[in-house]
């Protein structure tokens, strides 16, 4: 039986996406089960011993309608007998479509009977569960394919010997206290507008430092090192003793390997939130106010914590659409107070200490 997932876009997306391929070598461990994705996610997939090919659909083939009917054609000649595509946009709707499977399975729209023979519905948001949308709709996806209860749902980053032992010399070549907790911190959000104020966002560093002492490190890709730079001049003197900001992984395994290696993440809600909990690395995360809540609050427990406005305030949610919130994304953060975001962080260096 050959089975292949398509997940596009986001690193987050595809690493919870894999819940998908972990749960098809569950109940198809002969099965050959191979991932789609962008290049830019690849990392996070590799040694994940649930798929066997991982499938990178560059840039350039989708800009591209002949090379993309190439790649088409080529996806053909596998024989798959299953394609589920958790992404479902024109250029996956085509790929399934002329990819020959038995079982081309997406969610429920408008048009997908055209192109899928399972059209699955999503469940709609609102809906109460401890889990999350986002793990809770993606398991739907296998129904056509695995009739039992399934129970492994949490997204997994499988990491080698060696790739743990290089971040462990990495980071003995700075002067950390190792007797103090170290956190990698979610500095700065994928987009302007899941990135916490400035001021803010230094305003907890410095409470970090003054509660915990620990050891900081910055979690940024390289567009946004300016960025990063104003919230590390906007901390105290002392706060900024206790930043490694040259401690820093050039590639997303080696940081998946300094992420391994922390005590928490905290900071914006994002991918890299996604890859800590896929860790069991606890996490404290803030939420921008216009991100659905109900799809990406997953895995809430005592060492995972979220704070989301709609948890705080929800009657801003009964009268404004998100499309108003994420365009005063800014007026709508500054109603988070502050002072409970200390208190709930110093409840979680408890527990987690």
């Amino acid at each position: 039986m050959k089975i292949l997932v398509i997940q596009q876009k986001r690193i987050g997306d595809v690493l919870t996406s894999t819940i998908l391929s972990n749960n098809l070598k569950q109940k198809y461990p002969n099965a050959q089960v191979d991932y789609m994705c962008y290049a830019n996610c690849v990392n996070v997939l590799k040694n994940n011993p649930n798929i066997d090919n991982i499938i990178v659909l560059e840039e350039k083939v989708r800009k591209n309608y002949l090379s993309l009917f190439q790649f088409i054609f080529k996806i053909r000649t596998t024989k798959y007998d299953a394609v589920i595509d958790a992404y479902s946009k024109l250029e996956t709707n085509l790929i399934t479509l002329f990819s020959g499977a038995k079982f081309k399975i997406s969610y429920k729209k408008g048009y997908s009977n055209i192109f899928y023979n399972y059209n699955i519905e999503r469940l709609k948001n609102g809906t109460k569960s401890e889990i999350g949308l986002a793990i809770i709709n993606r398991l739907r996806l296998l129904k056509p394919l695995i009739e039992e209860e399934i129970t492994d749902y949490k997204p997994k980053v499988f990491l080698t010997d060696l790739e743990i032992n290089q971040a462990k010399e990495m980071l003995s070549k700075f002067p950390l206290k190792t007797d103090k907790p170290t956190f990698m911190i979610g500095i700065l959000g994928s987009e302007w507008y899941k990135t916490y104020p400035f001021e803010k966002m230094a305003e907890l560093l410095d409470f970090i430092v003054q509660t915990t002492d620990a050891n900081l490190l910055f979690n940024y890709i390289p567009k946004q090192k300016e960025d990063a730079q104003k919230i590390f001049d906007l901390c105290l003197p002392e706060t900024q003793q206790r930043i490694y900001f040259d401690l820093y992984a050039n590639d997303l395994r080696s940081f998946l390997g300094l992420l391994s290696q922390c005590d928490a993440l905290i900071g914006n809600e994002g991918g890299s939130v996604n890859m800590a909990k896929a860790l069991f690395v606890p996490t404290f995360s803030l939420f921008s106010p216009s991100v659905d809540k109900e799809t990406w609050q997953i895995f809430e427990d005592e060492k995972n914590i979220s704070i989301h406005l709609k948890d705080l305030k929800p009657e801003i949610y009964a009268k404004f659409d998100e499309k108003y919130i994420k365009e005063n994304t800014f007026k709508y953060f500054e109603e988070y107070p502050i002072a409970l975001i200390k208190e709930k962080l110093k409840a979680f260096f408890e527990i987690i200490r």
